[in-house]
């Protein structure tokens, strides 16, 4: 692989949260190296209020960030994906399309602040923690040698990265 930009999905079951965190992020991290994407298998169709809250706290654009269906990215006019990641034990375990070009793939499942249930602090600390984990594995992957490492040896680390 080149050095060229690099198309990236993330993907969960409600794109409402974990993978719009990851997107976000990606768009900050990577910029002018990776175009940065989420969708969701059963997008909930809007983002929610906890990830766009921390998003601006921490600085990052929310703008363009909306809830949308995986099946965006599987249109003839769909930007060719070169990877795709999975951030939901939910959408892990789905069928997922048959992604054009055999992008590659791993899962870097993180738990899902959506589902914590509590007190507002609760919630936004579980938003936070989930972010910080999505934030670190995106610096582990754009900090890969990708110019060097063939398509195998970035499989294997972008799987690795999952468990970190």
């Amino acid at each position: 692989m080149s050095d060229r930009v690099f198309n990236v999905l993330f993907l969960c079951t409600g794109n409402s949260a974990r993978s719009i965190l990851a997107e976000a992020a990606l768009r900050q991290k990577g910029a002018g190296r990776f175009h940065a994407y989420s969708a969701g298998s059963h997008p909930n169709g809007s983002v929610n209020p906890f990830a766009i809250a921390l998003l601006q706290r921490a600085g990052y654009p929310t703008d363009g960030l909306r809830s949308k269906s995986w099946d965006e990215f599987d249109r003839p006019d769909a930007p060719a994906l070169d990877f795709v990641f999975t951030v939901c034990d939910n959408a892990a375990g789905e069928v997922c399309p048959i992604w054009p070009g055999q992008p590659v793939t791993a899962h870097w499942g993180v738990p899902d602040p959506a589902a914590v249930e509590g007190t507002e602090l609760e919630k936004t600390n579980a938003f936070r923690e989930a972010f910080t984990t999505l934030q670190r594995r995106i610096e582990l992957f754009t900090s890969l040698p990708f110019a060097s490492l063939d398509r195998m040896a970035i499989r294997d680390r972008v799987r690795e990265i999952g468990k970190a």
